[in-house]
């Protein structure tokens, strides 16, 4: 058993989407006797109805069956994927083959085994999952924080902060905008104060840190 991995935070969930009502006990006696916590759904329908009243922001992962009838764990896949769901998920399944496993993987899997699986190689997989969860909500967090300060700013700051970025000087800012020099030192300012930033480096950084800055 995998008693010396850190025990996982109660926020951290562990999805499993299988038909198969032994493979679904199975599957959470082993999670659980682990210290996760492990949410089940029978069909790929119900983890999807389930999950509009669930907060995004759970850190969570999935543990799906390929095949099931109806929705299959691939077209769950490309479902969570483009309701920007951020689950890691990983696939189990006893009718997989290489093929299934290197479009799983391309598609964003985490990884693919098959059953029989290992109690350790399951537990291995999870703490990956979680692993890639936590950056991926901590980026996004960051994204949401970058978003919120940048709203701030007016829309002639926005367009100095966008010459900032491309590396104007302050003298050609001004000349772009037709303002002075000190109207754009001004607005500088307003703009590191805004943003909470000392330096132009962290301006900056921050600017760029949003896939939509402007």
């Amino acid at each position: 058993m995998n008693l010396a991995a850190a025990k996982p935070n109660q926020a951290e969930v562990v999805y499993v989407v299988d038909d198969d009502e032994a493979v679904r006990d199975s599957l959470t006696w082993l999670l659980e006797s682990n210290g996760y916590v492990v949410r089940c759904h029978a069909s790929a329908e119900r983890f999807l109805q389930s999950l509009q009243s669930t907060d995004k922001s759970t850190i969570s992962c999935a543990i799906l069956d390929v095949r099931m009838p109806g929705m299959s764990g691939l077209e769950l896949q490309e479902r969570l994927t483009s309701e920007n769901f951020p689950m890691p998920v990983a696939f189990i399944t006893g009718h997989g083959d290489v093929s299934m496993a290197v479009s799983t993987m391309k598609r964003g899997a985490v990884d693919f085994i098959e059953k029989p699986f290992k109690e350790n190689d399951l537990c291995s997989l999870v703490d990956r999952m979680f692993a890639k969860a936590r950056v991926e909500y901590s980026q996004a967090s960051q994204r949401k924080v970058t978003q919120s300060l940048l709203s701030k700013l007016t829309g002639r700051e926005r367009q100095v902060l966008e010459r900032i970025v491309a590396g104007r000087l302050n003298k050609q800012i001004a000349d772009d905008l037709g303002i002075s020099i000190k109207t754009v030192e001004a607005h500088r300012a307003n703009i590191m104060e805004k943003l909470n930033v000392n330096t132009v480096a962290d301006l900056l950084r921050l600017a760029l840190s949003d896939p939509q800055p402007n």
